[in-house]
């Protein structure tokens, strides 16, 4: 079932460095992902566990940082920031239940992917291919990004989100905001005067930020608190959780450990790999109105360095189940909106394929119908649960499957006891 320590530079050490040479910020973010384990070769040997933070003080930058992406005006709407479709109040993720978000200068452009959470991200690894061949780590559903400050560059000027014409339009905005000064005081005096190495501020900014705000990774769940020995799953949460790691029922855990590392440090749910799980099309995008649309992941295309890698097309990338059960849509393309339904697609989508996909003129089930027929093949098929048959029973009953949700939910930030 595949659904840093912060590393918070001083403004003051390093703005005189990063104001005289765009690459040597290239090369400090290079070597921060590096000590943060970005240099993992494999998503196997990449650590799934973290240490919560400790209360900081969020340094020059990120407190820019936070300021950028709540800044509206930043748009060419003047109507969307990052706040936007990553809602602080919906473990920064969208709060309503579009599969994919509206942008554009006048908000009515459509996108082509459900946007995901930004929570937990900060011990994320570059994208890589492991000594097994398989791939790992990355950002956005595709991995194409090696950090969050490069991530940060797309919405800004996508023409289905923030839609501004280039950097310089972005930093002629900025220059505009109330905080400019304060811009200019973090990163010279002269920071505006080239609009490419401003940018990148603004990139390494919003980086910071996510890296350093503990909101982005709080590690306060009910689940946190019962590793902790503070809180008591209740009989339902508990049965999910062995569901949850029962290798012949969910096996949740081929993707996503549900266990304290080996330094007793927080588990992530997620190991940063890809998988394919031929998730029914969502004709709610207005770009599968074409029949020649298709996403594949890795391969495109929006990713454009892995297109002949055809057994890697249709692979997306598995994210953090921390927080799931606050979405509204889930898998890259928003197909379902409810996670009793994700959860069920796992497990009955080959035992039961006419509930998930349409059928042919002859009557027969169109399964994988998100993928051309020549990707078809590239279907996780010999997993759990994803080994079964028609007639053959589903690895976990309904039951079984409320049972699953309801442990999920122990996974939401912000649990009181």
């Amino acid at each position: 079932m595949r659904f840093i320590k912060t590393l918070a530079p001083r403004a003051t050490a390093r703005t005189g460095l990063f104001q005289k040479s765009p690459l040597l910020l290239s090369a400090a973010l290079s070597l921060m992902l590096s000590a943060c384990g970005g240099g993992a070769s494999s998503s196997s040997s990449s650590s799934s566990t973290a240490t919560p933070p400790a209360e900081a003080q969020l340094s020059a930058p990120a407190a820019l940082g936070e300021k950028i992406f709540k800044d509206v005006s930043l748009s060419a709407s003047g109507k969307m920031s990052c706040a936007t479709c990553h809602d602080p109040a919906n473990a920064h993720a969208p709060s309503n239940n579009l599969s994919v978000q509206l942008g554009g200068a006048n908000l009515n452009v459509p996108g082509f992917r459900a946007v995901p959470s930004l929570r937990y991200l900060n011990l994320t690894p570059g994208f890589s291919f492991g000594k097994d061949g398989k791939a790992g780590g990355g950002f956005t559903h595709d991995g194409r990004a090696q950090t969050l400050a490069i991530q940060a560059e797309r919405p800004f000027l996508a023409p289905h989100e923030m839609a501004n014409l280039d950097k310089a339009d972005v930093v002629a905005k900025l220059r505009r905001t109330a905080y400019a000064l304060e811009f200019q005081k973090a990163f010279g005096s002269a920071i505006f005067d080239n609009a490419d190495t401003a940018f990148e501020r603004v990139q390494f900014s919003l980086q910071q930020y996510q890296l350093e705000d503990k909101d982005f990774h709080p590690y306060d769940s009910k689940y946190d608190q019962f590793l902790a020995g503070k809180a008591m799953l209740d009989a339902a949460e508990l049965r999910g959780l062995a569901l949850f790691n029962n290798p012949t029922k969910g096996n949740c855990i081929g993707c996503h450990s549900s266990a304290k590392g080996a330094n007793g440090a927080a588990p992530l749910f997620t190991d940063f790999s890809y998988d394919n799980l031929g998730v029914p099309r969502n004709f709610a995008i207005p770009a599968t109105a074409d029949p020649a649309y298709f996403d594949l992941g890795l391969c495109g295309p929006d990713r454009t360095d892995l297109t002949n890698r055809t057994e890697l097309c249709g692979a997306f990338k598995v994210p953090t189940l921390r927080n799931v059960a606050t979405r509204k849509v889930f898998f890259h393309n928003g197909r379902f909106t409810s996670l009793k339904e994700a959860v069920s697609f796992y497990v009955r989508r080959d035992t039961n394929p006419e509930e998930w996909y349409p059928s042919g003129s002859d009557g027969s089930v169109l399964k994988f119908n998100d993928l051309p027929a020549a990707n078809i093949g590239n279907v996780n098929t010999k997993e759990v649960p994803y080994n079964r048959q028609p007639g053959m029973a589903a690895a976990l009953s309904p039951a079984e499957v409320d049972d699953v949700v309801k442990f999920l939910g122990t996974l939401n930030d912000g649990y009181k006891n």
